[in-house]
């Protein structure tokens, strides 16, 4: 049997301070979204990789980070629009809630300041410099993350990855996001699974499966009126094709916390997470990034065994 993982982008204001346009209610929604996603982990007592952005974990900063090898201008809304609004900016008692729950979380790196890491301005130096800022804040915590989630999915540097120390990061999804995904995964019964490897870096490779927050907007308020939550029913399907799936295979879903900025959205993950549940006495199994990557590793090296074995 498969199993399911559950990853988790939690970055506040640093996942939309380098657009000119930050979408409000989701800026907003993101401390909220938070406390939201971990009442219901622990109810249902489901764990989960919670990708944190380092730059939260600070108590302070006076949003210059002048030597910081970031390109001009990329701390400029720390220091002007969101000055004064540390809720944005900082959120040691989120990351503290996180640490706190009962619930056997992953805690994971989402990079210091949410650096997309595949720009062209994203030197390989920025890219070090990310990855090891992140790990110095975790360590003054007393934690030390394996698993990293790259912000908007843009994998790159993962040889600058490896030698900081990590050993596994979510890889894109080949599912199509949005109408076509549902589309694809409902009607054509495509398969969403997906089966880590190690890839040319010694690093696990955990790709996404499912982004669960991609069918919205006046498309998603009118499938609800006449059918149920199309991306319940997409998110069923594939827990379904991981519990039917042989060892190996996962289904993994993502998503962040400033999706909740509805009573329909933590809905959404309700029942999600409550058909997690279900199928998990059927067998299915719920893992996190680094339970994965330590699956991996233990099988490559119980291959590269045997096959020096006389």
């Amino acid at each position: 049997m498969g199993s399911v993982v559950l990853s988790v982008d939690a970055e506040l204001g640093w996942g939309f301070h380098d657009l000119e346009n930050p979408p409000r209610a989701r800026v907003e929604s993101g401390r909220n979204g938070w406390r939201t996603l971990l009442e219901l982990f622990e109810t249902y007592e489901i764990p989960a990789t919670w990708a944190v952005v380092g730059h939260l974990m600070l108590e302070g900063c006076d949003g210059r980070h002048d030597d910081y090898p970031a390109p001009s201008g990329w701390f400029e809304r720390e220091r002007t629009d969101w000055a004064d609004r540390p809720d944005l900016r900082f959120g040691r008692d989120l990351v503290e809630a996180l640490l706190a729950s009962p619930v056997d979380h992953e805690f994971a790196s989402h990079s210091f300041s949410h650096v997309l890491f595949g720009a062209e301005w994203t030197s390989r130096d920025l890219a070090s410099a990310e990855y090891t800022r992140a790990l110095e804040i975790a360590a003054d915590w007393g934690l030390e993350p394996t698993s990293f989630v790259y912000p908007r999915n843009d994998v790159a540097h993962r040889d600058a990855l490896a030698e900081a120390g990590f050993r596994a990061y979510r890889g894109r999804t080949t599912t199509p996001e949005g109408v076509r995904g549902v589309v694809e995964t409902g009607l054509r019964n495509r398969s969403v699974l997906v089966e880590p490897e190690l890839d040319r870096h010694g690093l696990v490779n955990v790709p996404a499966s499912l982004f669960l927050f991609g069918f919205e907007g006046q498309l998603r308020t009118v499938a609800e009126s006449v059918w149920a939550d199309p991306m319940v029913r997409t998110a069923k399907r594939a827990i379904d094709q991981a519990a039917n799936a042989p060892a190996g295979q996962c289904c993994h879903l993502w998503l962040h916390p400033n999706n909740l900025t509805q009573p329909r959205d933590t809905d959404r993950m309700r029942s999600i997470l409550a058909y997690i549940d279900r199928r998990r006495d059927d067998g299915l199994e719920v893992q996190t990034m680094d339970t994965v990557a330590e699956s991996v590793i233990a099988g490559e090296a119980a291959s590269q065994h045997v096959a020096r074995s006389p």
